[in-house]
């Protein structure tokens, strides 16, 4: 990788110099990529004024991506804040290149990464960690990144570009097996760690909004992120549920940051969580009449083929993120989790049918409300887990109450209750807790 200045040449991999390509990309998907730097300083600093807290710390902001298809050669160039230093590798199963970045904030539509060009045929970007941020290339073809190149505009402004180029099959297997020991290493995370609290005898509820960072989730037409909706609603039910004074709430994520499934079902144990709610909002295309909010509880055969299909679709969320989990099996272990794994599984069906009656009349209700699939995230065998999809952001008239606050004040209310309810016996108090008013 070279950094080059204006005027500059660059030494590509092939040894030859060339002129950097700061300028005159033909767009094949692009958010625009000239722009003055009073506007990316604009953008820079609402970035930087309107991020979580825990976000703020970003000194580099991405405001836009381009494709050029020239050829031989696909050309992917972020317009960036600031220089950055970026590792590149090739992945398999399917073919794609991951790029790792320092912490970037990327003010660009995910949307933006379901367009193609040249060898690309999509891109994901994001937190793929608190400190670290990730671009994931899916290409149309085996590619490798020939040349990266940084260079500076005369507004100030950086321009990050990869050089892609065709290559057999063969040829890009060998790049995968060259990278792979780096590429597992730069993948590795550290674990997140709820905050100890061993003198606190009250029960511990886990909220875990799904996707985030580099996974965006699904995307609704007019740009809507799943994973924005659900981290919304995640945070005004750790309110509410703060507000009684009756539990411990804990969350996997707060902030937009990439989250493996596996960590988020070891968050939830480490914790010694007593209940774990995921927050979900799927999207189905194909059937944009389906609507309504489902709790699904964990089984290995799922309870109807649409539930199977939602399952396995979430599951692969770590891998659309460049991230591949090797979980360790223990026969012994397994037995005794199956054992536990049992008794579990009916506290997640009680707390179910719990917040469907609770959710009745507050939210509108799939047809079938509670169902069944193996969701990764529901896995942990002494923590009692549910999923709740709110709705759907295929259909319209989800996402209108999705993103409205009203609703998401008497849904947070009646899923308050709900866990009141769940918890009643343990707490010794009353049965029929009531619901927290809006």
């Amino acid at each position: 990788m070279r950094v080059a200045r204006p005027g500059a040449r660059v030494c590509t991999s092939a040894g030859a110099f060339r002129e950097p390509r700061a300028s005159g990309v033909r767009a094949a998907a692009c958010v625009p990529a000239i722009l003055p730097m009073v506007v990316l300083a604009v953008l820079a600093f609402c970035a930087a004024v309107l991020a979580p807290v825990s976000a703020r710390a970003a000194d580099v902001v991405a405001i836009a991506a381009a494709i050029e298809d020239a050829g031989a050669e696909t050309l992917l160039v972020f317009t960036l804040s600031a220089p950055v230093e970026p590792r590149v590798f090739a992945i398999d199963r399917p073919e794609r290149i991951v790029v790792d970045l320092p912490r970037v904030n990327f003010q660009i539509p995910a949307e933006e990464g379901a367009r193609a060009g040249g060898l690309v045929a999509s891109m994901r970007w994001g937190l793929f960690a608190p400190d670290r941020a990730r671009v994931v290339i899916a290409l149309a073809g085996p590619a490798t990144v020939t040349d990266v190149t940084v260079s500076a505009r005369d507004d100030g402004a950086h321009l990050l570009t990869l050089t892609l180029a065709a290559v057999r099959t063969d040829a890009f297997a060998a790049r995968v097996a060259t990278d792979a020991d780096a590429f597992r290493m730069a993948s590795l995370r550290p674990a997140i760690a709820p905050e100890p609290a061993p003198a606190d005898a009250r029960p511990t509820i886990v909220i875990d909004p799904g996707h985030g960072g580099i996974d965006p989730g699904a995307i609704a037409a007019g740009g809507v992120e799943e994973a924005d909706i659900v981290l919304a609603f995640a945070i005004r039910l750790r309110e509410r549920l703060a507000e009684s004074g009756r539990f411990r709430v804990l969350m996997t994520r707060e902030t937009d940051v990439f989250v493996p499934l596996t960590e988020r079902v070891g968050f939830a144990r480490r914790a010694q969580a007593d209940l774990f709610v995921s927050i979900h909002a799927d999207s189905i295309s194909s059937a944009p009449q389906v609507s309504g909010l489902t709790v699904y509880t964990n089984s290995d055969e799922a309870s109807d083929r649409e539930s199977a299909t939602l399952a396995a679709r979430e599951n692969s969320a770590d891998a659309l993120a460049g991230f591949e989990t090797q979980e360790a099996r223990d026969e012994v272990a397994d037995i005794l989790r199956d054992l536990a794994a049992r008794e579990t599984r009916g506290y997640s069906h009680v707390f179910a049918t719990t917040l469907v009656d609770g959710m009745d009349g507050v939210a509108r209700l799939n047809k079938n409300p509670h169902r069944q699939a193996g969701f990764v995230v529901l896995r942990a065998h002494d923590v009692p887990s549910v999923l709740v999809e709110l709705g759907y952001l295929s259909s319209r008239s989800d996402i209108a109450l999705l993103t409205s606050q009203e609703w998401k004040d008497r849904a947070t209310a009646a899923m308050t209750a709900s866990i009141d309810r769940f918890f009643a016996p343990r707490l010794g108090d009353r049965a029929d807790a009531a619901a927290v008013s809006p």
